[in-house]
């Protein structure tokens, strides 16, 4: 029985100590090959925010206001479009989703969302894509 109470006792304190620990960001170390957007400097140590998901920037309070009151980041992080794919996206949410007009903020968002979730950064592991088809051979399918 006292053997019982030492594992709850430790189970209890370590629980408490894991609650009140603060959250950490997660690192994340890209080789210089991988780093093909214009904007994003080689030297940049990209991190992830761990709310969202979406890599940390100045920017990303104000995508997050933005962008997270309808949907979640999965949307944003699972697509890859230029900066007018992105505009376009916005205007089709605004005409099909009652989304409100932007603002001054909309070219923030535009900004953040060209410069790390466009094709360019499509081929970096980081965003969790696979890298653009390239030379696709389509074939018709036979009808049985």
């Amino acid at each position: 029985m006292k053997i019982i109470n030492v594992y709850i006792l430790v189970g209890t304190v370590l629980i408490t100590f894991l609650a009140f620990k603060q959250p950490e960001e997660i690192k994340i170390n890209t080789p210089h090959s991988a780093l093909r957007t214009p904007n994003l400097n080689v030297s940049d140590s990209l991190t992830i925010d761990e709310e969202t998901g979406l890599i940390n920037d100045t920017n990303l309070m104000m995508v997050k206001a933005q962008c997270t009151a309808c949907h979640n980041t999965k949307l944003i992080q699972q697509h890859r479009f230029t900066r007018e794919g992105w505009k376009d996206k916005i205007r089709w949410m605004q005409k099909n989703h009652k989304l409100w007009d932007l603002g001054e903020s909309e070219k923030v968002v535009l900004d953040y969302l060209e410069k790390y979730y466009s094709p360019k950064m499509a081929s970096q592991k980081i965003l969790n894509r696979r890298e653009l088809l390239k030379k696709i051979e389509w074939y018709k399918l036979e009808e049985r």
